[in-house]
C-alpha cells in the first residue's frame, strides 16, 4: 500500500518507544501520504487533511508506549487518523463555516490529471461524476465511509480494516457491501 515494509514499521516503533525520536521522521516519511489522502478523501478539506495528518503523527507519538507489536501499524496509524476525522466531522457540524469556492470551483487533490486523449467535454464529465461520487461518499455514516476510503482507496485488506474499526473481517464485509448498495442508490441515474 504504502510502499512501506510491515515489519520495518514494527522496527521503527520499537526503535521510538526505546527513544529514538528519529523512528518517527521515518514513519512520517513512509506515511504522510496516503495517510494525508485517506484524511483529505473522507473530510475533504486539503488544508484541514494535512493538519490532521500531522496531528495523527503527535498522536502516534503521545502514544508511542501503548503500541504492540503484534498490531500492524498501518491500522494503528488509521485507526488514530479515523477517530480524528470523526472527531473533525462532529466538530464541523457543530460549528458551520461558508466556505469561499471560486467560480470554476477549487483544484481537487484527488482527482489526477486528464491524459491528452480526453476532450474539454470528456474531462468535465469526468469531473463532475467525480465530485458527485465524492459527494455520495460524504454522505455516507462515519462506518461505512471508514470502510469505502480505506478498502477502495488505501487498499487495505478486510483484516486490516478489522483492526482499525475493531470489528471481524466478517463486519466490514457487510459494511462494505452496505456502503456500496448505498451508493449505487445515490448515485442511481447519474450517467458515467
Amino acid at each position: 500500500m504504502a510502499g512501506t515494509d510491515p515489519n520495518a514499521d514494527t522496527e521503527l516503533m520499537l526503535r521510538l518507544q526505546a527513544g529514538d525520536d528519529t523512528a518517527l521522521n521515518r514513519l512520517m516519511t513512509g506515511w504522510q501520504t496516503p495517510l494525508v489522502r485517506f484524511i483529505y478523501r473522507y473530510i475533504g478539506n486539503q488544508e484541514e487533511a494535512l493538519d490532521l495528518a500531522q496531528e495523527t503523527f503527535v498522536r502516534v507519538y503521545q502514544a508511542r508506549h501503548t503500541y504492540r507489536p503484534k498490531t500492524k501499524f498501518s491500522s494503528w496509524l488509521f485507526t488514530i487518523a479515523s477517530n480524528l476525522c470523526r472527531n473533525y466531522k462532529r466538530w464541523e457540524h457543530r460549528h458551520p463555516t461558508v466556505a469561499m469556492v471560486s467560480e470554476d470551483g477549487e483544484t481537487d487533490m484527488a482527482d489526477s490529471l486528464p491524459g491528452s486523449e480526453k476532450t474539454p467535454r470528456d474531462t468535465a464529465a469526468h469531473n463532475d461524476m467525480a465530485a458527485k461520487v465524492r459527494a455520495a461518499i460524504q454522505s455516507l455514516p462515519h462506518d461505512l465511509k471508514t470502510v469505502v476510503l480505506l478498502f477502495e482507496y488505501e487498499d487495505l485488506s478486510y483484516e486490516e480494516i478489522a483492526g482499525v474499526l475493531g470489528v471481524s473481517a466478517k463486519a466490514v464485509e457487510t459494511r462494505l457491501y452496505r456502503a456500496r448498495k448505498l451508493l449505487k442508490e445515490l448515485l442511481e441515474g447519474i450517467e458515467g
